[in-house]
């Protein structure tokens, strides 16, 4: 029990910090501090999975790798986007929808269509990074463009660790 609350405690701590310094990153390289806390820290949540996804498929194990992504964005999105959304209620921008959820959208038809086939070769993986390099250097310009035209980004908030001012 005291390894369990030890790791939580440490958890909260690491986790803060993320989020800090992804902000002071953010604001000092003009991007806003929504995009990138939500890239970051999204990379840094994602790191357990995708350790555990590349060990099962060096051993051989795809079935493991593929739902472990599978299972964690269904719990991401139906568990920790509903817990969120009971606590605050969540405001969604129209280009959120515009943009993001036609991209969800295919991202998970191409999923779908690499499931059926029954593996992911090497060169369906390359193109699944490229596509996501491609996406993280256009939602970041697009975000230094939203940025810009301010003489400053927004304060940093100590109460919320984040702005949410210009998302």
């Amino acid at each position: 029990m005291l390894f369990i609350l030890l790791g939580a405690f440490l958890l909260y701590v690491g986790a803060e910090a993320l989020v800090r310094a992804s902000v002071s990153l953010a604001t000092r390289a003009g991007v806003s501090a929504l995009v990138a806390g939500l890239t970051v820290v999204a990379f840094g949540t994602s790191a357990p999975e995708l350790s555990v996804s590349i060990s099962s498929a060096l051993e051989g194990k795809s079935g493991i790798a593929l739902g472990n992504v599978v299972g964690s964005n269904i719990f991401n999105i139906a568990v920790i986007l509903g817990i969120a959304a009971l606590i605050h209620p969540l405001q969604i921008h129209l280009n959120v929808i515009r943009r993001d959820i036609p991209i969800m959208i295919v991202s998970s038809g191409i999923l779908l269509a690499l499931i059926t086939t029954g593996t992911v070769s090497a060169l369906a993986g390359v193109g699944l990074l490229v596509a996501l390099a491609a996406y993280l250097f256009f939602t970041v310009r697009l975000a230094k463009k939203k940025v810009a035209p301010q003489t400053k980004s927004p304060p940093f908030s100590p109460n919320t660790g984040y702005s949410m001012e210009g998302s």
